[in-house]
């Protein structure tokens, strides 16, 4: 019988258990970093299952940078209407 191809959330967590030593050597504040870093691989594994990259850690890094991404949007909006209402208190 022929091997089956694990699905990309099954290929993600065996990837995440790959850099399990990395994890381990961290601090306990970069071990939560590295830990939300990969929960971001798992909040966008629909869109990585369909970007049928032959490397998967190429998909990984790119849910990663899109939640970093996210995450300067927001700050970026919230300084702006901070600044907004500074400037409108003169």
């Amino acid at each position: 019988m022929g091997r089956t191809v694990p699905s990309y959330r099954q290929a993600i967590e065996a990837e995440i258990k790959r850099w399990e030593g990395f994890r381990k050597a961290l601090r306990a504040e970069d071990r939560k970093a590295f830990d939300e870093m990969m929960n971001f691989c798992r909040l966008y594994a629909s869109a990585g299952s369909n970007a049928t990259r032959p490397v998967l850690l190429e998909a990984m890094l790119m849910s990663i940078l899109l939640a970093q991404q996210k995450e300067l949007r927001k700050l970026r909006k919230e300084l702006d209407e901070i600044r907004r209402r500074l400037d409108g208190s003169k």
